[in-house]
């Protein structure tokens, strides 16, 4: 019995090249959303019009997102990647209550809304995911410059637990931002600031 020599040439195997032909179609389906998002209404967009303006077919769509939903949720989750670290302004603590006040402004606008409703629409957890790993980075950044020896500040997770989490409660399940004062005293009370 002869035995097929088995090919272990890895020459002639196909391997997936970074920046390739799928990158390049899933940042023009990217870019698609982005441009349709300008010039109509979010809910109005439909897989077909999307491909049509990235030039690909729906079923290119489907195969790599699975949903319209899950699409859009994965567009507003880049769309939440901060464009810079936190102001520096030489107290930790200023550094904290200044970020706490742009994320407030930018999540409860309108745009900042229809991120989060997109995001939260999608099956996979992975977006939200990482549009909670975007605000750990934030307030690790902040917390990195404390630089005195003798101050406690407060771990990333216990900021994300008394603080984060019910601006956004309020951002999402209540018509009105939540104000300046009751954020700062969301920090004085995860900081032990006595605030009375």
């Amino acid at each position: 019995m002869i035995e097929k020599s088995k090919n272990t040439d890895r020459s002639t195997e196909v391997v997936p090249r970074p920046g390739g032909r799928s990158a390049r179609i899933q940042a023009a389906v990217i870019q698609a959303v982005e441009e349709l998002k300008q010039n109509q209404d979010p809910s109005e967009l439909t897989v077909p019009a999307i491909a049509d303006r990235a030039g690909v077919t729906p079923s290119t769509i489907y195969r790599r997102w699975g949903t319209l939903n899950e699409l859009l949720a994965e567009v507003a989750a880049r769309n939440m990647r901060p464009d810079a670290p936190p102001q520096d302004t030489g107290d930790w603590r200023n550094d904290l209550a200044v970020w706490l006040h742009e994320f407030v402004e930018e999540m409860s606008s309108e745009p900042g809304r229809v991120m989060l409703r997109e995001v939260l629409g999608g099956e996979r957890p992975d977006n939200a995911g990482q549009c909670s790993s975007f605000t750990r980075q934030q307030l690790d950044t902040i917390l990195a410059r404390v630089n005195n020896d003798e101050e406690r500040p407060p771990a990333t997770d216990d900021l994300l637990d008394q603080v984060i989490a019910p601006v956004m409660y309020r951002i999402l399940f209540t018509n009105a931002p939540p104000e300046r004062d009751y954020t700062q005293k969301l920090i004085d009370k995860a900081l032990g600031v006595n605030s009375t």
